[in-house]
């Protein structure tokens, strides 16, 4: 039987459930974030996973209206802030990926702080993709071995990335079937499933019927059973 031990999820449809209800945007935001507490202390308590990477946000999302942007980062910094005690409740170690480089100064002192004092747990490994493009880290992987003598092998390249694990299992949330730039490289193999749900209604239920069906797939890698 298969076993999902690096899920992977695009959280999409905030905006559309907050939109939807006549809320603004933000407050799917808020009802996203506390999903994200719920799924990964669910995942936390499973022996099979261990590793939950989520897209929180891409190099993309820049683009979108300067106040929700203003929003996110600061709806980032206090659920980090927030979560800490459950991190460590749950033994959750916390791994950024992206380049947070772009980030004010005092959110970079967050997303450090909380990676430094989860870094003794050794239960479930949550990773946030923030600030994290798929291309981006290639071209930064790239630009890193560049100058290295011989051959690039992709047990090199994969060691150079920000995300160094092959994905299992991706979901994606809201509908769209799409990567959107989310780990291209590491979700070479990995199951794909959508679902219609609006991340904000997204529960352990759904991921626990997902999982039960992914743990039924035939996955070949390419070759022949």
């Amino acid at each position: 039987m298969n076993q999902a031990k690096h899920i992977a999820i695009i959280m999409d449809g905030n905006g559309r459930w907050a939109e939807a209800q006549g809320k603004k945007r933000i407050k799917g935001h808020e009802a996203g974030a506390k999903v994200v507490k719920e799924i990964t202390t669910y995942c936390s308590n499973s022996q099979d996973i261990e590793r939950l990477t989520l897209y929180a946000f891409s190099t993309e999302n820049w683009k979108r209206p300067r106040l929700e942007v203003e929003f996110l980062m600061k709806l980032l910094d206090n659920y980090l802030k927030n979560e800490l005690e459950v991190y460590l409740e749950n033994n959750v170690r916390f791994e950024p990926i992206g380049d947070i480089r772009a980030f004010s100064k005092s959110l970079q002192k967050t997303i450090a702080m909380v990676q430094k004092e989860t870094s003794h747990c050794d239960g479930l490994i949550q990773s946030l993709a923030l600030n994290y493009g798929a291309q981006d880290e290639m071209i930064r992987a790239i630009n890193t071995l560049k100058n290295q003598e011989g051959d690039i092998t992709p047990e090199m390249f994969s060691n150079t990335l920000d995300c160094k694990h092959d994905v299992d299992l991706l979901i994606r949330t809201g509908g769209d079937k799409r990567l959107s730039n989310f780990l291209l490289w590491q979700a070479a193999y990995a199951e794909l499933f959508f679902t219609n749900t609006l991340w904000p209604d997204f529960s352990t239920k759904e991921l626990e019927k997902i999982i039960k069906k992914f743990n039924k797939v035939e996955r070949r890698f390419g070759g022949l059973k």
